[in-house]
């Protein structure tokens, strides 16, 4: 991976970089971006721990997209690495924003099954910091991968049809999206030291990997 050094005005920029995917502080237009939306004071991590990335990913309709995510700077190097091999590997997702293009709103976020990573919140029923708040954790196609509570409640009615976590042969990009316990995904995460919601007991989070 190629490294390049940057001078911005006030702010030493280290831009990690090679054809498919690159690593940079947050700069002043991604600040402007997410302050009021996805971070704000008070937040546990500050601005200069973190990282935005530049993502390759296959699209649900087969073509080479370019996404957006925001991590921890201890795990952005991993993160490229990790969603590298899911695009080598032909693992489809549906699009790749920052939370911030959605006000900061996990709901809608999830309502358009967007992949993502840092969001300044509480963890979902708790007043304790989500691992979100920190960059270190990451929600990949959350209609077709959602959290199920301990009741067995669904809060987004598009994931339905994805409460069984079966093998339906993958016959669409829908269904090749869905997290299974033995898919490589989830083998893939677990070697960098990432968690899987979906081994969770009380409550299940099948989109979320968490370090």
């Amino acid at each position: 991976m190629k490294k390049t050094l940057l001078l911005l005005p006030q702010l030493l920029c280290f831009l990690y970089a090679d054809l498919h995917t690159s690593i940079s502080v947050i700069t002043p237009e991604i600040t402007q971006r997410i302050v009021g939306r996805s971070w704000h004071k008070g937040c546990p991590v500050p601005l200069h721990e973190l990282r935005y990335l530049r993502i390759r990913y296959l699209g649900f309709d087969s073509r080479t997209h370019h996404g957006e995510m925001i991590v921890h700077q201890d795990v952005a190097d991993e993160v490229v690495k990790i969603f590298d091999q899911l695009y080598v590997q032909g693992y489809p997702i549906r699009q790749m924003r920052l939370i911030s293009d959605f006000g900061g709103s996990d709901w809608q976020s999830i309502e358009a099954d967007n992949t993502s990573a840092f969001n300044c919140r509480k963890a979902t029923g708790s007043k304790k910091w989500s691992k979100h708040a920190y960059g270190k954790a990451i929600d990949i196609n959350p209609i077709e991968n959602p959290y199920i509570s301990h009741r067995g409640h669904i809060s987004h009615k598009a994931s339905q049809p994805y409460r069984k976590r079966k093998d339906q042969r993958r016959s669409s990009p829908q269904k090749q999206a869905v997290i299974l316990p033995h898919d490589r995904i989830v083998h893939l995460f677990k070697m960098y030291g990432w968690k899987w919601g979906g081994d969770w007991h009380s409550v299940k989070d099948y989109q979320h990997f968490s370090k």
